[in-house]
Protein backbone atom coordinates (compact mmCIF):
# COMPACT_ATOMS: atom_id res chain seq x y z
CA UNK A 1 0.00 0.00 0.00
CA UNK A 2 2.86 2.34 0.88
CA UNK A 3 4.53 1.75 -2.48
CA UNK A 4 1.29 2.53 -4.31
CA UNK A 5 0.88 5.79 -2.40
CA UNK A 6 4.48 6.68 -3.15
CA UNK A 7 4.01 5.98 -6.87
CA UNK A 8 0.83 8.06 -6.94
CA UNK A 9 2.61 10.88 -5.17
CA UNK A 10 5.50 10.81 -7.64
CA UNK A 11 3.09 10.79 -10.57
CA UNK A 12 1.16 13.78 -9.17
CA UNK A 13 4.44 15.58 -8.53
CA UNK A 14 5.53 15.01 -12.13
CA UNK A 15 2.21 16.23 -13.52
CA UNK A 16 2.38 19.34 -11.35
CA UNK A 17 5.92 19.99 -12.58
CA UNK A 18 4.85 19.74 -16.22
CA UNK A 19 2.03 22.20 -15.56
CA UNK A 20 4.40 24.66 -13.98
CA UNK A 21 6.83 24.43 -16.90
CA UNK A 22 4.10 24.86 -19.50
CA UNK A 23 2.79 27.93 -17.67
CA UNK A 24 6.17 29.67 -17.59
CA UNK A 25 6.53 32.43 -20.21
CA UNK A 26 9.76 31.46 -21.97
CA UNK A 27 10.57 35.02 -22.97
CA UNK A 28 10.42 36.16 -19.33
CA UNK A 29 12.74 33.63 -17.76
CA UNK A 30 16.07 34.72 -16.27
CA UNK A 31 19.25 34.36 -18.30
CA UNK A 32 21.49 34.42 -15.25
CA UNK A 33 20.54 32.77 -11.96
CA UNK A 34 22.61 33.06 -8.80
CA UNK A 35 22.14 30.58 -5.97
CA UNK A 36 23.27 30.70 -2.34
CA UNK A 37 23.42 26.99 -1.55
CA UNK A 38 22.55 27.23 2.12
CA UNK A 39 21.48 24.63 4.66
CA UNK A 40 23.81 21.66 4.16
CA UNK A 41 24.95 21.63 7.77
CA UNK A 42 21.46 22.02 9.24
CA UNK A 43 20.13 19.33 6.90
CA UNK A 44 22.85 16.98 8.11
CA UNK A 45 22.05 17.79 11.75
CA UNK A 46 18.37 16.99 11.16
CA UNK A 47 19.41 13.68 9.61
CA UNK A 48 21.70 12.87 12.51
CA UNK A 49 24.63 12.65 10.10
CA UNK A 50 27.96 14.43 9.80
CA UNK A 51 28.50 17.91 8.40
CA UNK A 52 30.70 16.37 5.71
CA UNK A 53 27.84 14.13 4.62
CA UNK A 54 25.58 17.17 4.32
CA UNK A 55 28.09 18.93 2.11
CA UNK A 56 28.50 15.84 -0.08
CA UNK A 57 24.75 15.51 -0.58
CA UNK A 58 24.57 19.23 -1.32
CA UNK A 59 27.36 18.80 -3.86
CA UNK A 60 25.49 15.98 -5.58
CA UNK A 61 22.42 18.20 -5.90
CA UNK A 62 24.32 20.69 -8.09
CA UNK A 63 24.45 18.55 -11.24
CA UNK A 64 20.73 17.87 -10.93
CA UNK A 65 20.05 21.59 -10.56
CA UNK A 66 22.17 22.44 -13.61
CA UNK A 67 20.15 19.90 -15.57
CA UNK A 68 16.97 21.81 -14.70
CA UNK A 69 18.64 25.02 -15.87
CA UNK A 70 19.58 23.37 -19.16
CA UNK A 71 15.99 22.35 -19.77
CA UNK A 72 14.90 25.98 -19.36
CA UNK A 73 17.71 27.50 -21.48
CA UNK A 74 19.25 29.44 -18.63
CA UNK A 75 22.63 30.64 -19.87
CA UNK A 76 24.62 31.55 -16.75
CA UNK A 77 24.48 30.11 -13.23
CA UNK A 78 26.51 31.36 -10.28
CA UNK A 79 26.75 29.03 -7.28
CA UNK A 80 28.12 30.24 -3.94
CA UNK A 81 29.96 27.27 -2.48
CA UNK A 82 32.33 28.91 0.02
CA UNK A 83 32.57 32.44 1.39
CA UNK A 84 35.69 34.26 2.53
CA UNK A 85 34.19 34.14 6.05
CA UNK A 86 34.13 30.33 5.82
CA UNK A 87 37.91 30.36 5.41
CA UNK A 88 38.24 31.20 9.11
CA UNK A 89 36.50 27.98 10.19
CA UNK A 90 38.19 25.24 12.17
CA UNK A 91 41.00 24.03 9.91
CA UNK A 92 40.00 20.39 10.14
CA UNK A 93 36.45 21.17 9.06
CA UNK A 94 37.67 23.60 6.39
CA UNK A 95 40.07 21.07 4.89
CA UNK A 96 37.31 18.48 4.65
CA UNK A 97 34.94 21.02 3.08
CA UNK A 98 37.52 22.18 0.53
CA UNK A 99 38.17 18.58 -0.46
CA UNK A 100 34.45 17.98 -1.00
CA UNK A 101 34.14 21.20 -3.02
CA UNK A 102 37.12 20.28 -5.18
CA UNK A 103 35.71 16.79 -5.80
CA UNK A 104 32.31 18.28 -6.64
CA UNK A 105 33.78 20.72 -9.16
CA UNK A 106 35.90 17.97 -10.71
CA UNK A 107 32.79 15.78 -11.06
CA UNK A 108 30.93 18.63 -12.78
CA UNK A 109 33.82 19.03 -15.20
CA UNK A 110 33.87 15.31 -15.95
CA UNK A 111 30.36 15.49 -17.36
CA UNK A 112 31.70 17.76 -20.14
CA UNK A 113 28.33 19.55 -20.22
CA UNK A 114 29.18 22.91 -18.67
CA UNK A 115 31.85 25.60 -18.67
CA UNK A 116 33.16 25.83 -15.13
CA UNK A 117 34.46 29.25 -14.10
CA UNK A 118 35.88 29.57 -10.56
CA UNK A 119 35.32 33.04 -9.10
CA UNK A 120 36.63 34.35 -5.82
CA UNK A 121 39.88 35.12 -4.07
CA UNK A 122 41.61 31.94 -5.20
CA UNK A 123 44.88 33.24 -3.74
CA UNK A 124 43.34 32.74 -0.28
CA UNK A 125 42.83 29.02 -0.91
CA UNK A 126 45.42 26.27 -0.43
CA UNK A 127 47.68 26.18 -3.49
CA UNK A 128 46.65 22.67 -4.55
CA UNK A 129 42.95 23.56 -4.44
CA UNK A 130 43.47 26.79 -6.38
CA UNK A 131 45.50 24.97 -9.05
CA UNK A 132 42.87 22.24 -9.31
CA UNK A 133 40.13 24.83 -9.88
CA UNK A 134 42.19 26.64 -12.50
CA UNK A 135 42.77 23.37 -14.36
CA UNK A 136 39.02 22.74 -14.47
CA UNK A 137 38.47 26.18 -15.94
CA UNK A 138 40.97 25.51 -18.72
CA UNK A 139 39.61 22.04 -19.42
CA UNK A 140 36.01 23.20 -19.83
CA UNK A 141 36.37 26.70 -21.33
CA UNK A 142 35.39 25.61 -24.85
CA UNK A 143 32.39 23.49 -23.91
CA UNK A 144 29.23 25.00 -25.47
CA UNK A 145 27.06 24.64 -22.39
CA UNK A 146 25.87 26.73 -19.47
CA UNK A 147 28.52 28.99 -17.98
CA UNK A 148 28.75 27.91 -14.34
CA UNK A 149 30.49 30.30 -11.98
CA UNK A 150 31.54 28.43 -8.85
CA UNK A 151 32.12 31.06 -6.16
CA UNK A 152 34.77 29.67 -3.82
CA UNK A 153 36.56 31.86 -1.31
CA UNK A 154 34.12 34.51 -2.42
CA UNK A 155 33.01 37.68 -0.66
CA UNK A 156 31.15 40.56 -2.27
CA UNK A 157 33.17 43.27 -0.52
CA UNK A 158 36.41 41.47 -1.31
CA UNK A 159 35.41 41.31 -4.98
CA UNK A 160 34.85 45.07 -5.17
CA UNK A 161 38.18 45.73 -3.44
CA UNK A 162 39.96 43.36 -5.83
CA UNK A 163 38.28 45.06 -8.80
CA UNK A 164 39.44 48.51 -7.66
CA UNK A 165 42.96 47.22 -7.06
CA UNK A 166 43.06 45.64 -10.51
CA UNK A 167 41.79 48.86 -12.08
CA UNK A 168 44.42 50.95 -10.29
CA UNK A 169 47.22 48.57 -11.21
CA UNK A 170 46.13 48.62 -14.85
CA UNK A 171 46.19 52.41 -14.98
CA UNK A 172 49.43 52.65 -13.02
CA UNK A 173 51.07 50.43 -15.63
CA UNK A 174 49.80 52.79 -18.32
CA UNK A 175 51.22 55.81 -16.50
CA UNK A 176 47.88 57.25 -15.38
CA UNK A 177 48.12 59.38 -12.24
CA UNK A 178 45.68 58.91 -9.33
CA UNK A 179 44.25 62.34 -10.03
CA UNK A 180 43.65 61.48 -13.68
CA UNK A 181 42.07 58.18 -12.71
CA UNK A 182 39.79 59.85 -10.15
CA UNK A 183 38.51 62.17 -12.88
CA UNK A 184 37.52 59.38 -15.27
CA UNK A 185 36.62 56.36 -13.11
CA UNK A 186 32.99 55.25 -13.37
CA UNK A 187 30.73 52.25 -12.77
CA UNK A 188 31.71 50.51 -15.99
CA UNK A 189 35.42 50.76 -15.20
CA UNK A 190 34.89 48.82 -11.97
CA UNK A 191 32.45 46.35 -13.56
CA UNK A 192 35.12 45.50 -16.13
CA UNK A 193 37.37 44.25 -13.34
CA UNK A 194 34.91 42.13 -11.36
CA UNK A 195 35.28 38.34 -11.18
CA UNK A 196 32.28 38.09 -13.53
CA UNK A 197 33.46 40.70 -16.03
CA UNK A 198 31.84 40.35 -19.44
CA UNK A 199 28.87 38.42 -18.05
CA UNK A 200 25.29 39.65 -17.65
CA UNK A 201 24.29 40.57 -14.11
CA UNK A 202 22.08 38.00 -12.34
CA UNK A 203 18.38 38.40 -13.07
CA UNK A 204 17.35 36.17 -10.17
CA UNK A 205 19.13 35.29 -6.93
CA UNK A 206 17.83 32.33 -4.92
CA UNK A 207 18.78 31.51 -1.35
CA UNK A 208 17.75 28.24 0.25
CA UNK A 209 17.31 27.36 3.95
CA UNK A 210 14.88 30.15 4.86
CA UNK A 211 17.53 32.79 5.54
CA UNK A 212 16.48 36.12 4.05
CA UNK A 213 19.71 37.96 3.41
CA UNK A 214 22.37 38.01 0.68
CA UNK A 215 25.41 38.02 2.98
CA UNK A 216 27.34 39.92 0.33
CA UNK A 217 26.68 37.52 -2.54
CA UNK A 218 27.23 39.27 -5.89
CA UNK A 219 27.09 42.53 -3.97
CA UNK A 220 27.80 44.71 -7.00
CA UNK A 221 26.07 42.65 -9.67
CA UNK A 222 22.77 42.14 -7.82
CA UNK A 223 21.84 45.82 -7.65
CA UNK A 224 18.81 45.22 -9.89
CA UNK A 225 18.32 41.48 -9.33
CA UNK A 226 15.10 39.88 -8.13
CA UNK A 227 15.41 37.80 -4.95
CA UNK A 228 13.67 34.58 -3.96
CA UNK A 229 14.05 33.00 -0.53
CA UNK A 230 13.23 29.30 -0.27
CA UNK A 231 12.52 27.55 3.03
CA UNK A 232 13.98 24.18 2.01
CA UNK A 233 17.58 23.36 2.83
CA UNK A 234 19.73 23.00 -0.28
CA UNK A 235 19.88 19.15 -0.21
CA UNK A 236 16.05 19.12 -0.15
CA UNK A 237 15.65 21.71 -2.92
CA UNK A 238 13.38 20.18 -5.58
CA UNK A 239 12.68 20.98 -9.19
CA UNK A 240 9.21 22.09 -8.10
CA UNK A 241 10.82 24.62 -5.75
CA UNK A 242 12.95 25.94 -8.60
CA UNK A 243 9.98 26.22 -10.92
CA UNK A 244 8.05 28.12 -8.28
CA UNK A 245 10.96 30.53 -7.97
CA UNK A 246 10.91 31.05 -11.73
CA UNK A 247 7.14 31.51 -11.68
CA UNK A 248 7.51 34.19 -9.01
CA UNK A 249 10.24 35.89 -11.03
CA UNK A 250 8.20 35.86 -14.26
CA UNK A 251 5.24 37.43 -12.47
CA UNK A 252 7.23 40.44 -11.29
CA UNK A 253 7.50 43.76 -13.07
CA UNK A 254 11.20 44.56 -13.15
CA UNK A 255 11.93 48.27 -12.81
CA UNK A 256 15.76 48.15 -12.68
CA UNK A 257 15.85 50.77 -9.96
CA UNK A 258 13.64 53.24 -11.80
Amino acid sequence: MGKIRSAIGEFAYEIYGHRLVSALPQNELPKHVGVILDGNRRWAADQGSSTAHGHRVGGEKIAEFLGWCEELSIEVVTLWLLSTDNLSRNQTELSALLKIIDETVQDLAQTKRWRINPVGALNMLPVEIAESLKSVQVATEKIPGILVNVAIGYGGRREVVDAVKSLMQEHASAGTSLEELANVIDVEHIADHLYTKGQPDPDLVIRTSGEQRLSGFLLWQSAHSEFYFEEAYWPNFRKIDFLRALRSYAARHRRYGI
